[in-house]
């Protein structure tokens, strides 16, 4: 007779594990970038925009994050002596559906984040020197687009804030015409020049052809690379255990010390992502809850499938070539070294 396996019971703990969407790990490659942006960000700086890019789940939304909670940490005893200061804000550029970037979104989403309240409608009002009356001023109106980034200029001068940061700025890119790209990079670098604050824009590898718009924009563009776990790096992967050791004590109830051992297999699915890697935990969690226990069958329907990693490998490995040719550079003169294929013109 053959007996059904039942799954082992879990351990009964003492608090509720904490939601996986708020698990975020300040692991060493965001360290790593978070100290090169610090030391880019600051007052005079030449370097307007920054573009931090990487591949799709790296963790550049979660870096995006820590930047302004870091910079607000720093700035307690400046914010408690001055209460309208804030030193960054966080904004995801948005996605409206039109056929061109929304603009107007984009300041009312930058307004809310320094506090302004858009909920009712503005109209500059003044005193007429003539005869004393009060009057509405000829000209702009706070309603209008134009009046909207005055005031995203205003705040942030009057709000002291060092950097503005933009998540999916790839949005920008994606609602934007190729004849019209310049423009909405123009448009940053006034709002960074007139407001003082540096533009640091997160995204994809699609970002990185900005550079090449024009040389102007390329003299105040500096491109800071978010760069994943590579599997033959020994200190890469070192950190990637690292990283899924703290993801596994997160959930010691559920599959205690079973996972680090697929370490491995988890770096190559996911390709040194950390952000891959938290989504597939995070599907390995809800299929093994599901099955009331942990089980190697939950982890593995979690995976990548084969046509998913593959597209995301192919992005990511054009996307590394166009921002660090040197290092294929590299790696093909260390192999015409050794013999290998590849000529001097190759390797020039």
């Amino acid at each position: 007779m053959t007996h059904p396996i039942t799954a082992p019971a879990l351990t009964p703990v003492s608090t509720p594990p904490q939601p996986w969407h708020e698990l975020r790990l300040k692991h060493p490659r965001i360290e790593r970038v978070l100290d090169e942006l610090n030391t880019l960000i600051h007052p005079g700086s030449q370097s307007s925009i920054l573009l931090v890019v990487g591949p799709t789940g790296v963790g550049k939304s979660t870096l995006a994050k820590y930047m302004v909670e870091q910079a607000m940490a720093d700035a307690v005893a400046e914010m408690t002596a001055n209460a309208g200061l804030i030193p960054a804000a966080y904004v995801e550029a948005p996605t409206s559906g039109e056929d061109d970037f929304s603009w107007r979104m984009f300041y009312m989403q930058v307004l809310a984040q320094l506090g302004e309240d858009l909920s009712a409608p503005r109209v500059a009002y003044g005193i007429d020197p003539a005869t004393g009356r009060m009057m509405k001023p000829r000209g702009m109106s706070l309603n209008g687009l134009a009046g909207l980034r005055t005031a995203v200029e205003r705040c942030l001068k009057e709000r002291e804030t060092r950097f503005l940061a933009i998540d999916e700025a790839v949005h920008i890119i994606q609602q934007t015409r190729p004849n019209r790209l310049q423009i909405q990079l123009d448009t940053l670098k006034s709002l960074a020049n007139k407001s003082s604050a540096q533009i640091v824009m997160v995204g994809s590898y699609d970002l990185y052809p900005l550079v090449a718009l024009s040389g102007q924009l390329a003299r105040r563009i500096h491109v800071v690379h978010f760069e994943r776990y590579m599997q033959d790096r020994p200190e890469d992967v070192w950190a990637f255990g690292r990283c899924l050791q703290k993801f596994q004590d997160s959930r010691l109830d559920l599959w205690g010390d079973r996972l680090f051992q697929h370490s491995a297999a988890l770096h190559e699915n996911t390709l040194g992502c950390i952000g891959t890697l938290s989504g597939v935990l995070a599907r390995a969690e809800r299929f093994a809850r599901a099955e009331g226990g942990w089980t190697d069958g939950a982890l593995e329907r979690a995976l990548l499938n084969e046509a998913q990693r593959s597209r995301i490998l192919e992005e990511i490995l054009a996307g590394e070539a166009a921002i660090d040719p040197s290092m294929t550079r590299a790696l093909r003169l260390t192999k015409s070294r050794k013999g290998g294929a590849g000529s001097a013109r190759e390797v020039a």
